[in-house]
């Protein structure tokens, strides 16, 4: 599925973007979000706990096999990347809230993404399970170039806003790299591969993104951080769930399978997030009209 200079360049790239990710905070941000929890609690709650659920929910309508169901599964576990960030920032959300949400999800996917991988996927054959064990302990490496970058931040803040945006363009170019070298490569097998797969890849981050948004209007978040907690939600960290599967399985054929919904979710995702941010800009720009137009006193 990948060729072993792929994996290699995947891997330094996830580094970096997680270095750039801890670059975008600082440790007194942490105590701001203790300080003001709702939007951070409901957007880990959209991620781990709706979010396999429905991962899970369209394996089980789509009848994907079981690595494919593996695949989805893990998709639907994995963080937000800083991919989310830089669309929150294009459709006018909240990008500290979303940089918050980015980080806070992603130091809790040590526990959380093994443990919630193991209650969605238990019934499937122990051959083509994911080892929690193996889980942990790549997101655990990936945890220290976090800290190393909110070292940075700290120390310099210039060299680390510099980081910061390299992190986040290299998130996109990850995505950008992985289709331009994987897609040439696996054409026929994108032509053989059935519509529900497409269906499942294209509706875990539509779903994600109402489910993110309308759980958040629920609990009476105002529209601008509903719209973050969206687009957190709805855009996983396609990257990161490639590399799992590429250190984990070394059998080719059954790589390929359990890797091919997170490189058609990565692929799709982009194309969805787009046009869900400029629906998102729209709103906010018609927003910010009608703010201005309640300022101005009416002529007498």
């Amino acid at each position: 599925m990948l060729t072993p200079l792929e994996e290699q360049l995947l891997a330094i790239m996830m580094v970096v973007i997680m270095l750039g990710m801890g670059a975008s905070l600082t440790f007194k941000d942490f105590r701001m979000a203790l300080r003001n929890p709702q939007a951070i609690g409901i957007g880990f709650a959209s991620q781990y706990l709706f979010m396999p659920l429905i991962a899970f929910m369209l394996a089980q309508a789509f009848n994907l096999s079981g690595p494919q169901t593996i695949g989805l599964v893990l998709m639907g576990c994995v963080p937000g990347g800083t991919t989310s960030n830089i669309f929150a920032y294009f459709s006018k959300s909240m990008l500290s809230l979303s940089i918050l949400m980015t980080i806070c999800s992603t130091i809790a996917a040590f526990l959380m993404v093994p443990l919630v991988m193991e209650v969605y996927t238990r019934g499937i054959d122990e051959a083509l399970r994911i080892p929690p064990d193996n889980i942990a302990r790549i997101l655990f490496v990936l945890l220290i170039p976090t800290l190393i970058g909110m070292w940075v931040r700290k120390k310099n803040p210039n060299f680390g806003a510099v980081t910061e945006l390299i992190g986040g363009l290299l998130g996109v170019i990850v995505i950008i790299f992985l289709l331009v070298t994987w897609i040439p490569r696996n054409w026929d097998l994108l032509l053989e591969t059935s519509f529900s797969v497409y269906g499942a890849a294209i509706f875990l981050g539509l779903c994600g993104f109402i489910i993110g948004y309308f759980f958040s209007r629920t609990f009476r978040l105002d529209r601008r951080k509903a719209r973050t907690v969206s687009l957190e939600t709805g855009i996983q960290n396609g990257p990161l769930a490639i590399l799992i599967v590429a250190l984990t399985f070394d059998e080719e054929v059954l790589q390929q399978e359990v890797m091919l919904i997170p490189v058609m979710y990565s692929l799709f995702i982009v194309i969805n997030s787009t046009f869900i941010t400029l629906y998102y800009r729209a709103r906010s720009n018609r927003e910010e009209i009608a703010r201005d137009r309640a300022k101005v006193e009416p002529a007498k």
